[in-house]
């Protein structure tokens, strides 16, 4: 089930990037966030993949459309005028920065030890969440919590100048 959901999450994900309307790319960013609440429930982590769902293929995706309508965005550019070299450079960067990562991993001996499921289904607890949350990044929270907020009344204030 996790092979079969990170297949569709990817290529979800490249649909995402090729799709020609901001709003067909925004829904199958939607299938790619069901994939990966998915992920997360094979994982043992129902709360993290319910939370997944609600805010984020919920709220958040609400957000993006809204915005979308309402910048009244019109199709993509042609997949004929992307320069693909670039996008192949690119794709080649990454695969040969990622075995040079693994090759340091390896020699400084910084693998990740498996984790067993009954430490993967009590880290992604609600209650565990909550208290890393509220006791260790309290501070972090609120902090994102602001950036938030400020960034929701300057589109407000943005989109109100638009229509006056």
């Amino acid at each position: 089930m996790f092979f079969l959901l990170a297949t569709l999450a990817v290529a979800a994900s490249i649909g995402m990037l090729v799709a020609r309307s901001p709003v067909s790319s925004a829904l199958w960013l939607v299938l790619t966030m069901f994939c990966i609440a998915g992920l997360y429930l094979t994982l043992n982590a129902a709360f993290i993949g319910v939370v997944q769902i609600l805010v984020y293929a919920g709220a958040i995706m609400v957000l993006f459309l809204f915005v979308i309508m309402l910048l009244n965005l019109s199709a993509l550019p042609e997949l004929s005028d992307i320069n693909w070299t670039w996008g192949a450079a690119f794709v080649l960067g990454i695969g040969v920065l990622s075995q040079l990562l693994y090759m340091v991993a390896l020699e400084f001996d910084l693998g990740v030890e498996p984790v067993s499921a009954e430490q993967a289904a009590t880290s992604g607890s609600a209650e565990s969440l909550g208290l890393m949350l509220y006791t260790r990044y309290a501070l972090h929270l609120e902090v994102a919590a602001i950036l938030l907020l400020a960034a929701t009344v300057g589109a407000v204030m943005l989109a109100q100048r638009r229509f006056e």
